[in-house]
């Protein structure tokens, strides 16, 4: 007897493709969300649809909605920034992240140890995102709170994992301008392509200044897979370096990379 297998019949919207097709209110929900909290400070309603392109009644009642429900708050007076359930929703994301759970133990061990800020990134498009981070207990150090977002070619934590993929991809997925956040930033992708290698040839990435003036940052990828998406990195101030201060940093990271990978 022939077994009859059922097919599951297409869901409203879906083409032949098996595509889905996109929600225009949820697009526009996300796209608010994102830009408010990506934001220096509040933003007005006019900077909100200016920004986004969208109607000025339409986003007035998306932002009541979300201020209504927790998402967004505003300060009474017109302006608006990203609420309270967004970092409830930002926390539930990294307290499952199998990564991060992964990760922690391993960044404590290596903060007491070296007594220096350790943070735990992610790449996201042509930025990381920090997931995670053991603050030095220093007077004098950098605090980069979980969440923030920066410039992967910018960072030591970018690029090494930038290192770690066929320069075609690297190159497709960098904006045509790379914007320099220090003087010391790679702007030129020759000279950038050319650092990732010996970032490749090395084994690790160093971040001499290109991010933060005063700050040198060393960063080594977390190789789960055919190409990282990760990286655990170790910041300090270039004032407590010195030649036999780097080894010591660089040597304690390989080995919380062999602890996290294994």
């Amino acid at each position: 007897m022939t077994k009859q297998v059922l097919e599951p019949s297409a869901e409203p919207g879906e083409g032949g493709g098996g595509g889905v097709r996109s929600v225009k209110s949820a697009e526009r929900t996300i796209a608010v969300l994102e830009y408010l909290s990506s934001a220096a400070q509040a933003c007005s309603l006019r900077e909100v649809v200016t920004a986004l392109g969208m109607p000025r009644a339409s986003g007035y009642a998306l932002l009541t909605t979300l201020v209504n429900t927790g998402w967004v708050e505003t300060d009474g007076n017109g302006r608006y920034r990203i609420g309270i359930r967004a970092l409830r929703a930002g926390a539930a994301y990294v307290e499952r992240d199998d990564v991060v759970q992964r990760a922690q133990p391993v960044m404590d061990d290596l903060h007491r140890d070296l007594g220096e800020t350790v943070h735990l990134a992610r790449l996201d498009g042509a930025e990381v995102v920090y997931l995670a981070t053991n603050i030095s207990r220093h007077s004098l150090a950098v605090v980069s709170r979980p969440g923030r977002r920066l410039p992967s070619w910018a960072t030591g934590l970018g690029k090494v994992i930038l290192a770690g993929r066929p320069w075609e991809e690297v190159d497709a997925l960098l904006p045509p301008v790379l914007q320099a956040r220090t003087e010391h930033t790679i702007t030129d992708r020759a000279a950038l392509r050319a650092e990732l290698e010996e970032i490749r040839r090395r084994g690790h990435a160093v971040d001499e200044q290109e991010s933060t003036i005063g700050l040198r940052c060393f960063a080594v990828a977390l190789d789960f897979g055919p190409a990282p998406n990760e990286a655990l990195s170790c910041s300090i101030p270039i004032v407590r370096l010195s030649p036999e201060r780097e080894e010591a940093i660089v040597a304690a990271l390989l080995r919380a990379r062999e602890r996290i990978i294994r």
